[in-house]
């Protein structure tokens, strides 16, 4: 079955299948139609929604439900984040699987409520204080709105930690036709660790504080293996990159614009390549050399190269690749036209 519908509203139908049993959030445009959504949604299936008082309280309502083994998340933008970044510490060090969808806008501040790609940083390196990181999943379509929050929620009860889904502005008031999963997932296992009142789980203990420092390294550490191994459940597409001599790269309303750039310059006999991280962390760097051999990368996204920084450290430095970068800010959009004048730029430079 399918369903003609804007991306955020995609994003509550992912949480449906998902198994989500509860919501908590606070308005703000762009991401203001999830939880209109879910408020629809959730009510008519017997499952949670709670407009909290601000995005702080949003955030620590979603500590106590993920304490207690529930399916939980949120939803919000640039500025709300900001405020949820404390709590997602929290969670990350207490191991508490949970989801939180931005549906990024221009900063830094208030900004404006234009698509932009700047909170890249805040969700890849973990905005909170700690050495933690989110799972950062990133969606390019409406249909991945649904399929890569349904993915999101998977990932974050496998590892016991938060799940970013990345989206935009434009991903989240697109329409297009959504393909609905063809059934709900199945829910995970809670009981070993959750605490949920019971005999079952009178043992289990959730907290990210310990006194004594030889063990809140060893947990530290612990934390730090538990990243590394994520690294398996990276994910990413590759597009026509076996002949290219030259790779377009981006995530999100970025890489649809990469696409169409790559398009225009295969039908001038450029060989052209797309490479696109659908999650940014784990990273799929081992996907991105491969794409990197084509020797010359261009970097396009909506913020001052945050992502492009990223490419850069995850290059293998034994791989000759000249990386170079197009961009917008501001709520702008680049045009496709402005992509490739770049790459052909790149392509008559001297290395």
């Amino acid at each position: 079955m399918r369903k003609f519908i804007k991306g955020n509203e995609a994003v509550a139908v992912g949480a449906v299948y998902a198994g989500c049993e509860a919501y908590f959030g606070y308005p703000i445009t762009p991401a203001s139609d999830i939880a209109h959504a879910v408020a629809e949604y959730f009510p008519q299936l017997g499952r949670e929604h709670l407009q909290a008082e601000c995005e702080t309280g949003a955030i620590n309502m979603i500590f106590g439900a993920a304490s207690a083994g529930k399916l939980t998340m949120t939803a919000s933008s640039g500025p709300g984040i900001s405020l949820m970044q404390e709590g997602l510490s929290y969670l990350a060090g207490a191991q508490l699987p949970a989801v939180i969808v931005n549906v990024q806008r221009v900063g830094p501040g208030l900004g404006n409520i234009g698509p932009e790609q700047g909170d890249y940083n805040q969700a890849v390196r973990g905005g909170g204080h700690g050495n933690y990181h989110s799972i950062v999943l990133a969606p390019a379509s409406v249909q991945e709105m649904c399929d890569l929050t349904i993915k999101a929620f998977e990932m974050a009860f496998k590892y016991r930690n938060p799940a970013i889904v990345l989206a935009d502005a434009v991903l989240g008031q697109m329409m297009e036709f959504l393909q609905l999963p063809e059934k709900e997932s199945v829910r995970p296992e809670t009981t070993s660790w959750a605490v949920q009142g019971d005999a079952a789980t009178r043992a289990n203990l959730v907290s990210s504080i310990y006194l004594d420092n030889e063990l809140q390294e060893r947990h530290n550490w612990m934390l730090q293996e538990k990243y590394a191994s994520m690294q398996s459940d990276a994910l990413s597409e590759s597009y026509l990159i076996d002949d290219a001599e030259i790779v377009l790269t981006g995530y999100g309303t970025s890489s649809r614009v990469a696409r169409s750039a790559m398009d225009a310059l295969r039908s001038q006999g450029v060989r052209a390549g797309l490479f696109r991280p659908q999650t940014l962390f784990p990273f799929p760097a081992q996907a991105l050399n491969e794409a990197s051999k084509a020797g010359k990368m261009l970097v396009v996204e909506l913020s001052n190269g945050q992502y492009r920084d990223d490419v850069l450290l995850h290059l293998d430095r034994e791989i000759r690749c000249d990386v170079d970068l197009v961009n917008r800010m501001g709520g702008n959009m680049m045009k496709v036209e402005d992509v490739v004048i770049r790459a052909l730029k790149m392509l008559e430079a001297k290395p």
